[in-house]
């Protein structure tokens, strides 16, 4: 399976960049999410449910950070187990380009080899099982970076605190849950994401990108 996409941030390169490294943003826009936990050095654990067709079942994997050109681009290595369901692993490069000051062209081409049952239903449901979760994260993605833009610009202009002095994002209750316009690709409605200790799963990819 191969998967080529482009998508429009409404962000600039370094904010966008920064959010990609921080695994309670990811946690909270890859469907089916559970945790993603720091597993060495600029490699994690990750725990998820996803449904391909018929098939459903937990996944848990590890992917690892490699060829990494900040703020620009890195790649991915993963592999992950599902039980009965079956395997998938493979790898995938994500790159990032300004698009003027205030957005950001993020481009990613991901190959993926699967096993077991989730070999046995088709490459046509595996393919689209992949684009639609990877068009549900861009959703996300796209609307909490522009929530918290759009809440960054509130808070810095005014002063004050007031009303307006709204949480950091990631600390409990993100501004950007509202959907804001975006040019990603959309997919059926988000599901209900995983809760969780947002303070205690805190931690920035970026943090363990600077140790390499």
């Amino acid at each position: 399976m191969e998967l080529t996409e482009t998508h429009t941030l409404p962000v600039s390169q370094q904010s966008a960049w920064e959010a990609l490294n921080d695994t309670e943003m990811l946690r909270a826009c890859i469907p089916g999410c559970e945790s993603i936990d720091p597993d060495g050095e600029n490699a994690y654990l990750v725990a998820l449910s996803a449904a391909v067709g018929p098939v459903k079942a937990r996944f848990k994997g590890r992917m690892q950070l490699t060829d990494i050109d900040a703020p620009n681009s890195y790649s991915i290595v993963f592999e992950g187990q599902g039980g009965a369901a079956g395997f998938a692993k493979g790898n995938a490069h994500v790159s990032l380009e300004a698009d003027g000051e205030a957005a950001t062209r993020l481009s990613y081409t991901a190959h993926a080899q699967v096993g077991g049952k989730l070999a046995q239903i088709g490459s046509r449901l595996v393919d689209g099982a992949a684009r639609k979760i990877a068009g549900e994260f861009f959703k996300r993605f796209g609307a909490r970076l522009g929530g918290a833009e759009a809440e960054a610009e509130a808070g810095g202009g005014g002063g004050g605190g007031g009303a307006d002095g709204a949480a950091a994002p990631g600390a409990g209750g993100n501004a950007a849950d509202q959907t804001v316009p975006h040019n990603t690709a959309s997919t059926d409605a988000a599901d209900g994401e995983s809760g969780g200790d947002a303070t205690k799963r805190k931690k920035s990819w970026t943090a363990w990108i600077s140790k390499s």
